[in-house]
């Protein structure tokens, strides 16, 4: 998009959105009595100050509420995404936002009852990093709870570092984050406020709050009671710094250096079998060797047994079609475990488990029972050790036995991280909770792709994730977390005889007794005082992963089972609109939640936004340090003007972060006062006129076109490609009809007629275009059309067609001509204002009679007295010459 008219950029605002500015303030009380005989068009108008205005007056009169009164079918809901409060926003998240804003404004200027809620996404490991960072805690569940407790320097300032973290108990770490949450949430919605997203902040959410704790249990409860949730021991993918399992969505490959190291193991006839691998500290972790079935070097291997180095463990050699015969040297160590393919071939072949690394990272501290001799004595030097310590010393290990052959090869691979991560993954033994999603069960998977085709998607090809992460599914939905701040799971487990935890027979609670927390609250029938002792029970000590409870934000927001009435409006809601990297997590995870509780699609759209990128074609983020906070950017550019950067963003494809967009926004949005103000201060008139002049006719037949054109768009929910024909429009209405048609508008022609025609002309397109604009510069269009209009612009009807019997080619025609005068003049180097005595307009003779009916008001525009039409078969459009 291309503004055409640079204008002029108002200055720095240099102060805090919560202080009013002079102008704001009065304007404030000018604009209760909107409707006019004649508008009140400011003197000097400006776009600073609109936001305080006008977040306040909606707020205020209630424009944005949600009429729950509707029936179903004039009600277009939004799952709107709860954001992560751990910080502060960037301008990724005002970018996708806006778009969301965008489609909500014009589907209520379409006429529906727009429900548009705002959750907080306050649960989870990014809420506890932040309190631990912000108040210099850390939580030690195995503490007493403190009351009154007050953070270390009264929470000024926290220590980053583990060691320097005071340890508080999990009830009062829990106090704290709540405490910071309610002040991220309130310093969220301010910032949203001013950037004018019309959400109805009566209908708020928190993803920890007691409806949607109660939420999640009880969809978890049926998921249990359906057999769709399940307790496993199982291998897991486990983060050692948070202590806590991991979902195959939450992983990310890291290029990581590493190295190869040749291995010799010995075979039955004491010949040597070498394997390449990265992990050698994982020798006494080996439970086998695998081949390739069809690898002719190992056919006469496979079913015997070959020992380990160092630790001498006899292993068997078996085969398994996964086994490379192109790397390494086609024989592969498989232990318990190094990674996912080490699962799998244990799972396959039916392995035994030795396990190696506990939880916290480091190497077990007691013997393993399979070792005995010199292999005990070499694992009594990796004791306790971290995974890097532990590899050094078995390298030199394998260096004094001679089992290492040639020098390890470095390398630069692939490594899973958690994606909130900061040190690779190790796969671990644990119990852990799951939720079928198709990933071991093929009906289910087909069911789940089937949803993804039902899903409307904007842009369609984002469709095609979806169904890559589908069909890639290896497992369940791992659902539990070893962390604190989050939904319990919420069930107990009896004790027998011993005080061990009898797994499979959970004691479940009534749906009316949620939400629970199974560590503080007592199961039906037992007592507080039989925690934990014999005969007894115990509580799950886990709570659910995020997504487990953000899967379900449209029956959080809709009031599932809670408010019939509100949830039989707005669900299934029309639109999930989210980032295509969270197309696996959020959207996958809530297609799931509905198809197994509601048997449909919690939407019927999704419509799919970009990345911002750096200057460097980088993904903004946090956790890599190039974001870019949006507050400064609203004070220098206006919230108009960022938000029209934002919407230059076409759906699903990344962005480059570029303040000159925003700098277009703000010059677009004064040029709208400006030319607003030209066009009301003209007086009034009665704009249903019918006796128009040909030019004006054409110019509202064209407009006709681009409403047309912007409609189509938006609901496509393209709404990059409406603002570009909106935008087009309006500069060359701007540019040229208005030049064209000043003179008579003013009156200065001495026709009366024609004064009425321009004038009229001229408000009907003002008042098209305002509604056109308004999804995009909520603050300027309402300002405009506080200005002369009753209500809020936003609630205005969307435009429809005026049914110009006018010639949209005239308009055009038009443009060109005045522009060709234009050309003349600047070619004889002389000033736009200089009256010419004459010019000749060369056209082909089948323009001529368009050209004529333009005539007076192109003399005028282009100030020369005398204009002759000459037809002219080579004309190649319109050639104007000055004589």
């Amino acid at each position: 998009m291309n503004c055409r008219d640079p204008g002029r950029v108002a200055p720095k605002w240099g102060r805090k959105f919560t202080r009013w500015h002079p102008r704001a303030a009065a304007r404030l009380g000018e604009v209760t009595h909107a409707s006019r005989i004649e508008p009140a068009i400011p003197d000097r108008p400006t776009v600073d100050g609109l936001d305080e205005v006008w977040v306040t007056r909606w707020e205020r009169d209630g424009v944005y509420r949600f009429d729950r009164t509707r029936p179903r079918a004039e009600v277009f809901s939004i799952d709107t995404p709860p954001p992560t409060v751990s910080g502060s926003l960037h301008v990724g998240h005002v970018f996708s936002y806006t778009h969301t804003d965008v489609i909500a404004r014009y589907q209520r200027m379409r006429g529906k009852a727009v429900f548009y809620p705002m959750g907080w996404d306050d649960n989870g490991l990014p809420t506890e990093r932040r309190v631990q960072n912000h108040f210099g805690v850390r939580c030690d569940p195995s503490l007493p709870y403190e009351p009154g407790f007050e953070p270390p320097s009264g929470g000024a300032g926290g220590a980053r570092a583990a060691k320097d973290q005071l340890p508080v108990s999990r009830r009062n770490f829990i106090e704290l984050c709540e405490r910071l949450t309610v002040e991220d949430e309130r310093a969220f919605e301010e910032l949203w406020r001013r950037l004018g997203l019309s959400v109805d902040w009566s209908h708020g959410y928190q993803t920890i709050d007691a409806a949607a704790r109660r939420a999640s249990q009880r969809a978890f409860l049926r998921n249990l009671a359906r057999g769709e949730a399940y307790l496993a021991e199982a291998p897991t993918l486990w983060d050692v710094t948070f202590r806590t399992a991991v979902a195959q969505a939450e992983l990310e490959d890291r290029e990581r250096p590493g190295a190869y190291h040749d291995l010799a193991f010995t075979r039955g006839d004491g010949e040597p079998l070498l394997i390449a691998t990265t992990r050698p500290e994982l020798l006494p972790a080996c439970v086998a060797v695998v081949v390739h079935p069809d690898d002719a070097r190992y056919s006469g291997l496979v079913g015997s047994a070959v020992r380990t180095p160092v630790f001498g463990v006899e292993v068997p050699v078996v085969a398994h079609r996964l086994a490379d015969p192109e790397k390494g040297t086609g024989a592969a160590m498989v232990c318990t475990f190094g990674d996912t393919t080490d699962v799998t071939w244990w799972r396959e072949l039916a392995l035994p488990t030795r396990p190696v690394v506990g939880r916290d990272g480091r190497f077990l501290p007691d013997v393993p029972g399979w070792l005995d001799g010199a292999g005990a004595a070499a694992y009594e030097q990796l004791a306790g050790a971290t995974v890097h310590t532990a590899r050094q010393r078995v390298v030199e290990q394998l260096r004094e036995t001679g089992e290492l052959r040639g020098e390890p090869r470095t390398v630069t691979h692939p490594v899973k991280f958690y994606e909130k991560g900061d040190r690779p993954l190790e796969i671990v033994t644990t119990r852990q909770w799951y939720i079928r999603n198709g990933g071991r069960d093929d009906d289910l998977r087909a069911a789940l792709l089937e949803r993804g085709r039902e899903l409307d998607w904007h842009p369609a090809h984002m469709r095609v994730r979806y169904e890559n992460w589908v069909s890639g599914l290896n497992g369940d939905w791992l659902i539990s977390r070893q962390r604190f701040f989050g939904v319990p799971i919420p069930l107990w487990y009896p004790l027998d005889a011993s005080g061990a935890p009898v797994h499979d027979q959970p004691i479940v609670p009534a749906e009316t007794d949620l939400p629970i927390d199974p560590s503080s609250d007592a199961p039906p029938g037992f007592t507080e005082a039989q925690r934990g002792e014999p005969g007894g029970f115990t509580g799950d000590p886990d709570v659910m992963d995020t997504w487990a409870t953000s899967s379900l934000s449209p029956h959080i927001a809709g009031g599932w089972e809670s408010d019939d009435d509100l949830f039989g409006r707005v669900f299934p809601m029309d639109l999930r609109p989210q980032a295509h990297e969270i197309i696996r997590t959020w959207l996958f995870a809530s297609v799931v939640r509905s198809h197994l509780e509601n048997g449909a699609l919690p939407w019927r759209h999704a419509a799919i936004s970009g990345w911002i990128l750096d200057p460097d074609r980088k993904k903004m983020s946090k956790s890599v340090g190039n974001v870019v906070t949006p507050v400064n950017l609203l004070e220098q550019y206006g919230s108009d003007g960022v938000r029209y950067w934002a919407a230059s963003g076409r759906p699903g494809a990344d962005t480059a972060f570029d303040p000159g967009q925003m700098k277009i926004g703000r010059r677009l949005a004064m040029k709208i006062l400006n030319v607003s103000r030209f066009v009301l201060g003209l007086g009034a008139v009665d704009e249903s006129a019918t006796a128009m002049l040909p030019l004006d006719r054409a110019m509202l037949a064209t407009l006709d076109g681009v409403v047309a054109d912007a409609t189509r768009a938006l609901d496509d929910y393209d709404y990059t490609r409406a603002l570009e024909a909106t935008e087009r429009f309006f500069w060359d209405f701007c540019d040229d009809y208005v030049e064209l048609v000043k003179a008579r508008a003013y009156g200065e022609d001495g026709d009366g007629a024609g004064a009425v025609s321009a004038r009229a002309a001229l408000r009907r397109a003002l008042s098209v275009q305002l509604r056109l604009f308004a999804p995009f510069l909520p603050f300027v269009t309402e300002e405009v059309w506080s200005w002369w209009r009753d209500g809020s612009v936003h609630l205005a009807p969307w435009p429809a067609a005026s049914g110009e019997p006018g010639e949209p080619g005239l308009f055009p025609a038009a443009s060109a001509l005045i522009g060709a005068v234009r050309k003349a003049k600047t070619e004889a180097q002389l000033s736009m204002r200089t009256e010419v005595a004459r010019a000749v307009v060369r056209v082909r003779p089948g323009d001529t009679d368009a050209v004529r009916a333009l005539l007076g008001d192109v003399r005028a525009a282009g100030h020369v007295a005398v204009v002759d039409v000459e037809p002219d078969e080579t004309a190649d459009g319109i050639a104007v010459t000055l004589t």
